[in-house]
């Protein structure tokens, strides 16, 4: 066996740290070296490795840096580790909130490439309200769905969708929408299921250049994926995240009554007090999250 292609650890550990810190200065300071070493230990690294790991403006990482972040952060948990010691026993805590619709059709199907790649770090999954200003349970991190900023948290936008109406095949022929959903006298017609705050249909309205007050009536759902299964049931017309909801439009389950899609305004951010990816698993999470669902 050979390890002649083996970057020096000097190097991993500089790359590590300024990927995290997203700061030559800070991760020298952390590495107890001058930010020159850092640059230099960087610059060496990636001449080795034959790819351009960061962005020169704001050290954010490139596609290749990702990914081998990834492998860069097993292999130090893994050299972390005491001969003779049972990995479980030491594992890193990683407590972190998250939105049921979200966790459970888009987080859960990836996690397992995060078992994968982090087998050090044990994770708790907490469910909370997608508008919660703080979780029930303390939590490291927080999956938060809004607009943002949040008060006394720093985030990273990790998801944009768009909106789209849409409903059962049966309601559709219900309600006679075969025409399509972009004029007052079609949405008339429907039953609008609401979410709340959560999609406001005037995002759908104003997309449409329609004039039309926020409904007031009709059934109403704080949850994202309860109203997609209202509307499976036939409640009626609800307003879909289409990144979010893929699997009710894939399964036939719901139909789309447009082809046009509006962006949301709302977005799903990673949240964390001050400080947080100081440690080092808050960081992979958050780094190997933005990068799996990119």
């Amino acid at each position: 066996m050979t390890f002649a292609r083996i970057p020096p650890v000097h190097c991993l550990l500089a790359f590590e740290a300024v990927a995290r810190l997203r700061s030559v200065t800070q991760a020298a300071d952390e590495l107890n070296v001058t930010p020159s070493a850092v640059s230099h230990r960087i610059r060496q690294l990636e001449s080795q490795l034959g790819v351009a790991l960061l962005a020169r403006g704001d050290f954010a990482l490139t596609a290749d840096g990702a990914a081998y972040l990834a492998h860069v952060r097993e292999g130090l948990a893994a050299l972390a580790q005491l001969p003779g010691r049972d990995p479980g026993q030491h594992a890193t805590r990683l407590r972190v909130s998250v939105t049921p619709t979200f966790s459970r059709q888009l987080l859960l199907p990836r996690l397992a490439l995060f078992r994968h790649a982090y087998p050090d770090i044990d994770l708790t999954l907490q469910v909370a309200g997608p508008t919660a200003e703080t979780s029930p349970e303390p939590a490291d991190l927080e999956l938060r769905f809004g607009t943002g900023p949040f008060a006394g948290r720093e985030s990273v936008r990790i998801q944009s969708d768009e909106v789209s109406p849409v409903c059962s095949p049966a309601y559709l022929q219900e309600a006679g929408l075969d025409g399509g959903f972009e004029s007052a006298a079609a949405i008339a017609r429907a039953k609008l299921i609401r979410t709340g705050p959560l999609e406001p249909w005037r995002t759908w309205f104003a997309f449409c250049g329609l004039d039309l007050p926020e409904p007031s009536g009709g059934a109403q759902f704080n949850d994202l994926g309860l109203a997609l299964d209202a509307a499976v049931a036939g409640f009626g017309v609800a307003l879909m995240r289409l990144k979010l909801g893929a699997d009710w439009l894939d399964s036939g389950r719901l139909v789309r009554l447009s082809a046009r899609s509006a962006p949301s305004p709302q977005h799903y951010f990673l949240c964390w007090k001050p400080g947080a990816l100081e440690r080092w698993e808050c960081a992979a999470f958050v780094e190997w999250l933005k990068t799996a669902l990119a």
